[in-house]
């Protein structure tokens, strides 16, 4: 994507309230009440949980609960610049890119969901004589810009000495990728649950996010805060945090619950999503708190330097204009009240 192309969208960001890619659940809402507005995404997750079970609405019944649902992690960028999110999930490329500039988003990180593994991957269509990253070469591939799937295929390609432009990229967001997948309008695609394991029925793994992990290019899932919102009611961060660890707690002791929650959430059979939660790297509370990821109060995590990282990689791939120092993304690690009120 193209910086023009970027800012362009910002500012039609600003203008735009009924955005495109979006959807809001009004229910239940009540009137004379401040409304507390949450961008999720449907990707197995300790977020589908928190909204399957009511626990914000139980845990707040001051606010009105609005949650509003997004197909990436660009959509949910535009919706914090457009300031129509309290807080919001999105994957650590689009919060690296959220954060420098030309964007420069005030919001900060606050929770990490999951850290992908084979839960995102690069995938060849059976018959299409793909048998290789390198046999990409002239291909239509498919993404989601800005995501970190996005992310992910570009160092996939680097690795195997390939450039954006040796490949034909295409930008479509994951429901759009399986409706051009079906046509047979791509070859490969890199894409995240639900839609990865659709692809999958007719195609093959070409690289997961867990390999690219261990290759030293981890992407993650981030649940974000508005910094204005933080500000002025870090009680009810605190309330939202406690909730999204309850969450990870669930998925850990006791998955098939995990698994119908979610499932409810998503249109897919609990057995579905119990194999699709075991393709994920959930942490426990205790660490999602530790100095790896959020880190401490007053001491923010290395997930700061996972996001500087993201935000080098992105600028060396000319997707943003220059990286952001280190110093931004620990101050935007918001680590007030950690670790006691995630794991107390």
């Amino acid at each position: 994507m193209t910086l023009k192309k970027l800012v362009t969208l910002a500012a039609a960001a600003i203008t735009v309230i009924g955005m495109a890619g979006c959807s809001v659940d009004h229910s239940k809402s009540e009137a004379g009440k401040p409304t507390l507005r949450i961008g999720y995404q449907t990707f197995p997750s300790g977020d589908l949980i928190v909204k399957n079970n009511r626990w914000l609405e139980d845990a707040l019944p001051d606010y009105n609960i609005k949650w509003v649902k997004f197909d990436s992690g660009a959509d949910v960028n535009t919706a914090f610049i457009a300031k129509e999110l309290d807080f919001g999930s999105l994957g650590s490329s689009p919060v690296a890119r959220g954060l420098s500039a030309p964007l420069n988003i005030p919001y900060s990180v606050a929770f990490l969901l999951d850290v992908a593994g084979d839960n995102e991957a690069l995938v060849a269509r059976n018959g299409s004589g793909i048998n290789s990253i390198a046999d990409l070469r002239g291909k239509r591939v498919a993404t989601p810009f800005a995501s970190t799937a996005h992310y992910s295929l570009l160092a996939a390609l680097a690795q195997n000495g390939l450039s954006p432009s040796d490949v034909q990229l295409i930008d479509l967001q994951p429901q759009a990728i399986l409706a051009a997948w079906e046509r047979g309008d791509i070859e490969a695609a890199y894409t995240w649950l639900p839609t990865l394991d659709q692809l999958r029925k007719t195609g093959k793994d070409l690289i997961t996010s867990r390999q690219l992990a261990k290759d030293g290019k981890p992407t993650l899932d981030l649940a974000a805060v508005s910094n204005s919102f933080a500000k002025d009611h870090p009680e009810v961060v605190d309330v939202w945090r406690k909730q999204e660890a309850r969450a990870l707690t669930v998925i850990h002791n006791d998955p098939a619950a995990a698994a119908k929650a979610i499932a409810a959430e998503i249109g897919l059979s609990p057995a579905d999503v119990e194999g699709q939660l075991r393709q994920g790297v959930y942490l426990t509370p205790q660490e999602v708190a530790s100095p790896q990821w959020l880190g401490s109060q007053g001491s923010p995590g290395n997930i700061a330097i996972n996001l500087q990282s993201a935000s080098q990689f992105l600028s060396d791939q000319k997707q943003i204009p220059s990286a952001a120092p280190l110093k931004t993304f620990q101050d935007a690690i918001y680590t007030q009240g950690l670790p006691d009120v995630i794991t107390q």
